[in-house]
């Protein structure tokens, strides 16, 4: 019955609250309907898109009536490019939804005794906060519906971001709210010398064309880096397009290209070129360095991953004899962070490259009591590990959207170092794995932090003690 109803259009619902990932949350005929790109307050006709024995998915197709919540979004690509989805909320609403998202996930999923939930910090700056952008070349532009029924002839290429759910077309972008300039001049300057050069942008159907993507990352003291990926081999246009971005933005510390022929963006296991300045930037934080390279993961919100970082070392509460072990410790900035009112710091981290850059910043900072280790979470805290390494006082960890692997949770557990500081980017996953340490730990104390305003993500860091 419920796949039947894909494509009714229901009338009249209003938009109740918001619910995970930023679906907002009606009713009809006793069913919970999710809708997305809608408010709470909203009363709007939907047809849906999706049907289930408990709920369905549906897409506004007019508002009747807008809540009093709602607020003008700023971006002319609203809607399109999937960017900023919460940018018609007020920003303070979206703080207390996310705060209520964590709530929510721990009492749904988590089940264990709880503190109250502290009130979450929010950005000071709630646009032009990201440090790092990604941006693709397209030969196939996504069109509106008025310049498709217009019936005249349109650019096709594009440099901008992908339309949700399609993997071939590309918004393209004239301005974006997410990264300081020179952000948006670089990238409007690049397509516009690329357009009058004639050089092609890439097909990703045919697996062909010249310029394929554009990366900018930027710290908080202004350095620049640009990375450009080239989906041919092409000498004589990669010297033209990368001696164009060196003369006109001279303020580029770091100018970079790839030559990438692979089927994907990724580039981990390419070559990264070196045109010009150096191959890193930096980023500082209470007088420490942090390098970042093209391949170096940071916390793409500065100014927040700083006040993260402290509620993570408080929490922690180091007097200068603890041992830290730094789960997924990435480039080490936990780890070199914390270092200094620590007795040892050990980090362990998948990607062989980010240990290297967590060595480096041990260094260029003269930090000596932290050593790093590259391997599987789950097969690196094994019994020869521990025979060879003092056992940890204290535990921080940071895992990717997916959580700690079932075997890591229970490695924790048989550590029974005194507490744990569990930082996670999915509130969901985190409350899974809380419950898993229930065994030994409880939950001391919940704090979120806003990294990504205009979007519903939150980062969330608890501390845990052992009972």
């Amino acid at each position: 019955m419920s796949r039947k109803m894909k494509n009714k259009v229901l009338e009249g619902l209003e938009i109740e609250r918001i619910a995970s990932e930023g679906k907002c949350v009606a009713h009809y005929e006793g069913k919970v309907v999710f809708v997305q790109h809608v408010a709470p307050g909203d009363v709007v006709d939907v047809r849906v898109t999706k049907g289930r024995s408990s709920y369905l998915e549906a897409e506004a197709i007019n508002i009747r009536s807008y809540s009093k919540d709602r607020v003008e979004p700023f971006c002319q690509h609203f809607g399109v490019c999937g960017g900023c989805k919460w940018q018609h909320l007020d920003y303070s609403l979206q703080l207390s939804y996310k705060r209520q998202q964590v709530i929510d996930q721990f009492q749904r999923i988590a089940k264990v005794p709880l503190p109250e939930v502290n009130p979450i910090i929010g950005a000071k700056e709630d646009r032009y906060y990201r440090n790092k952008l990604d941006f693709t070349f397209s030969n196939n532009r996504w069109l509106t519906q008025e310049e498709i029924s217009s019936g005249e002839t349109f650019e096709k290429n594009a440099l901008g971001f992908h339309v949700p759910k399609r993997f071939d077309k590309i918004v393209d972008i004239a301005h974006c709210h997410l990264q300081e300039e020179p952000s948006n001049e670089i990238r409007n300057q690049l397509r516009e010398f690329a357009l009058s050069k004639g050089i092609s942008f890439y097909d990703i159907i045919r697996q062909e064309g010249t310029l394929r993507n554009l990366i900018i990352r930027t710290t908080l003291s202004g350095e620049v880096m640009v990375i450009v990926q080239f989906g041919e081999d092409n000498e004589e246009t990669i010297q033209e397009v990368m001696a164009f971005l060196k003369n006109k933005f001279p303020n580029i510390i770091s100018l970079l290209y790839i030559i990438n022929t692979k089927k994907n963006e990724t580039f981990h296991d390419l070559e990264v070129h070196t045109y010009a300045g150096q191959p890193y930037i930096e980023e500082k934080m209470e007088g420490l360095r942090f390098r970042i390279g093209p391949k170096s993961f940071y916390q793409t919100n500065s100014a927040q991953a700083y006040r993260l970082y402290q509620v993570a070392r408080e929490y922690a509460d180091l007097s200068g004899d603890q041992v830290v072990y730094d789960l997924y410790t990435g480039t080490g900035t936990i780890a070199n962070f914390v270092a200094r009112q620590a007795k040892q710091v050990i980090g362990v981290e998948y990607v062989e490259e980010a240990v290297k850059d967590a060595r480096i910043n041990s260094e260029v900072n003269g930090i000596e009591n932290t050593v790093f280790y590259a391997g599987d979470m789950k097969d690196m805290l094994n019994e020869d590990f521990m025979k060879s390494h003092p056992a940890p006082d204290v535990v921080i960890t940071d895992p990717p959207r997916a959580g700690m692997h079932g075997d890591v949770v229970s490695r924790l557990n048989a550590l029974g170092a005194s507490k744990i500081v569990y930082v996670s980017c999915n509130p969901a996953t985190q409350a899974r794995d809380v419950a898993l340490l229930s065994e030994i730990y409880e939950v001391k104390a919940i704090q979120p932090v806003d990294m990504f305003p205009q979007t519903y993500h939150v980062e969330n860091v608890v501390l845990l003690t052992k009972k």
